[in-house]
């Protein structure tokens, strides 16, 4: 078994799409497709159903998956270590962060870091506090970036900045009025929300809850996988959501969107890491950047 055999079970396995993975690669699909079968061959091992033109990673391809990709990390881990004795002169540095964070914050500070060091490619993956912190802890990200609160023995985490949630509706609603809202008002209101696990919407359930209001009495009519996909549905109707201010601004300067009066406790933005990993040089120029601009 190899590595490219593994790279690209992984890259199959992520997409259940032989074609697509195979672009992914920059492969042909014969050649992806052959390197399934002589590991399925060569084990005995089943790991996709085909069925039709579609496949379908099964019981055993899913197990296999995972252990597949902690050993892709850990031997991306030995080629970075070996990369740095050059000097960051080459390597990879794997981030995942929240929505937020990769849409609004990130992309400045890894413009800074690509002009300090031109050849560490950068891989940036996005999810939500949830599934960042587990991409830490399995060690498909060195570096993880979160808004929401983690409290997870293995990781580190260190504070990279603040920023603040905001309740917005369209300019129709009644609310867009400056009319001073309540906490009392919040579980009358038709919420569309963030998913359960994201960072924006932890952090705004914790602020309710310290100002009284209980999340669950919350009358939440559509939750949604993405801040552009909620910015967009508050726009069409008589709904309200909470978001960064940070996604917000570009919508409330044209008018599309208006900012409720309504006070929220500023939230942290916060950096992870595994406590008992290796601290790449790569990452390490990168805390300093972030340090530099703060």
């Amino acid at each position: 078994m190899t590595l490219e055999q593994l790279r690209i079970f992984v890259a199959v396995a992520d997409r259940e799409h032989l074609t697509r993975a195979a672009a992914a690669l920059n492969l042909t699909p014969s050649a992806v497709s052959s390197s399934v079968r002589a590991l399925e061959d060569r084990y005995g091992a089943q790991l996709f159903h085909r069925v039709g033109r579609r496949i379908e990673l099964t019981e055993t391809g899913r197990i296999f998956r995972s252990e597949a990709r902690a050993t892709l990390s850990r031997a991306e881990a030995a080629e970075l270590t070996l990369a740095e004795l050059g000097g960051l002169k080459r390597g990879t540095l794997a981030i995942e962060a929240s929505q937020t964070i990769a849409s609004y914050w990130l992309p400045p500070v890894l413009v800074q870091f690509r002009d300090a060091h031109p050849r560490i490619d950068i891989r940036l993956a996005v999810g939500n506090t949830q599934s960042v912190a587990r991409a830490v802890i399995d060690g498909a990200a060195e570096l993880g970036f979160v808004e929401g609160e983690i409290d997870e023995p293995a990781l580190s985490v260190e504070l990279v900045d603040a920023d603040r949630l905001i309740i917005v509706v369209a300019p129709d609603h009644p609310w867009a009025d400056g009319r001073r809202v309540e906490a009392a008002d919040l579980a009358a209101a038709s919420w569309i929300m963030r998913e359960p696990g994201s960072g924006t919407r932890s952090a705004f359930e914790n602020a309710v809850r310290a100002r009284g209001v209980a999340p669950e009495s919350l009358r939440i009519v559509l939750e949604l996988p993405s801040n552009e996909s909620v910015r967009s549905a508050v726009e069409s109707g008589p709904f309200v959501s909470v978001m960064s201010k940070l996604v917000a601004a570009a919508y409330l300067d044209a008018g599309r969107l208006v900012a409720v009066p309504f006070e929220l406790a500023p939230r942290a933005f916060t950096m992870l890491r595994h406590k008992e990993r290796h601290r790449s040089r790569a990452s390490l120029a990168l805390q300093q950047i972030m340090r530099d601009r703060r």
